[in-house]
């Protein structure tokens, strides 16, 4: 698989409003000790039903076997109370679990003000090989001005430069991207000018009315979305992990996981969904086509996707769909593709049930 998005904890030092989980959030007493022990238990049953190798045919570059990269976030995962107990011993597992069989690209994900020299010192002998900083954006307290989000990228730019990274290169000029020789740092934030900038349409965000995506804009058909995500074996596949183990095929999350990582392997998750013209249509990247086989028509799917916003406005894009499919169709069927109720659930996410589905012999794509 050429990535994974694994978000290892909803420990956040910030409550943005323009945020996507709502579960991102501070956590103190009772709750920050729940959130924590969430996280630090399942790692390494989540991380080893990971593929193995992590590696992934480059369709670009004549199949060529290429290293797949996990990258590793929250919420804020450089806090005092999961860096050492999560994040650190994860990268451990991972350069393990991968040293022997590919290797894989290690990216660690933050908002980029709390990491400092020692920090930055630390990750770099667990070998990651990009630091991905991802607050650059007015939404983030204290960023409004662009002054101080220059200033912010100024100073993490030299940190990142005297410890010898260098600026992550644009797809596709990336040679020997992330080796050891090589480690890069990137900066990215929620602007009009970016990838990310028309917000997506969850959580805090969606409360809030930020989004200014249309129908015309398909998040899922792209990157952090859900297209390709089935065919894992070659590039462009990328799935979202939460840290009790559900499984997504995006990550803005379809209302039900695929399945759990603390049961069965990835694979085995991802192989189970081929075939399936609810996921099959996701990762060809058309949403409003994935609810065909159960009497959803495009046009029903369209007049789906639209909702009335807490301020009187009406929003209107796919992913409304797949939220209004997922809950009416998917999430009313008795039968459960995967038992993911084990163990104890915790205040922040329960386990949710994944869909069930008749057998679909047909297609299995490029996988």
């Amino acid at each position: 698989m050429e990535s994974i998005y694994y978000v290892m904890t909803f420990l956040c030092h910030r409550r943005c409003s323009h945020c996507y989980e709502d579960r991102f959030h501070p956590y103190y007493g009772e709750d920050l000790e729940q959130v924590v022990a969430e996280s630090r238990s399942n790692f390494p049953g989540i991380i080893d039903n990971f593929p193995d190798p992590m590696t992934y045919l480059d369709m670009e570059d004549g199949l060529r076997v290429k290293q797949g990269r996990v990258i590793l976030a929250g919420g804020e995962i450089l806090l005092d109370a999961v860096r050492e107990t999560v994040l650190y011993p994860a990268l451990e597992r991972l350069f393990a679990k991968y040293r022997d069989s590919g290797g894989v690209h290690l990216v660690v994900q933050t908002t980029g003000d709390v990491l400092t020299e020692e920090i930055l010192r630390e990750l770099l002998s667990l070998h990651v090989h990009v630091v991905s900083v991802s607050g650059i954006d007015p939404f983030h307290a204290g960023l409004e001005k662009e002054s101080a989000r220059e200033a912010m990228q100024q100073k993490l730019t030299s940190l990142f430069l005297d410890h010898g990274l260098q600026p992550l290169p644009a797809a596709p000029d990336r040679a020997g991207w992330g080796d050891e020789q090589h480690r890069y740092f990137s900066f990215f934030g929620a602007t009009p000018d970016t990838w990310i900038g028309k917000i997506w349409p969850r959580g805090r965000a969606q409360v809030n009315g930020l989004s200014t995506a249309t129908l015309a804009d398909n998040f899922c058909n792209g990157w952090s979305g859900g297209l390709n995500f089935l065919q894992y074996r070659y590039s462009g596949s990328e799935v979202s992990v939460e840290p009790n183990g559900n499984v997504y095929p995006c990550c803005m999350k379809t209302q039900l996981a695929i399945g759990n990582l603390l049961e069965e392997r990835l694979e085995t998750i991802l192989d189970r969904m081929l075939g399936n013209p609810v996921y099959e249509a996701i990762s060809m990247g058309h949403p409003e086509r994935m609810g065909i086989s159960h009497g959803w028509s495009v046009d029903k799917f369209l007049e789906k996707s639209q909702l009335t916003l807490p301020d009187g406005r009406v929003y209107q894009n796919l992913c409304i769909g797949c939220d209004a499919f997922h809950r009416e169709v998917l999430m009313g069927q008795k039968r459960q593709l995967v038992s993911i109720s084990l163990g104890p659930t915790t205040s922040t996410e329960s386990r949710s049930p994944a869909p069930s589905f008749e057998s679909n012999p047909g297609g299995r794509g490029l996988t």
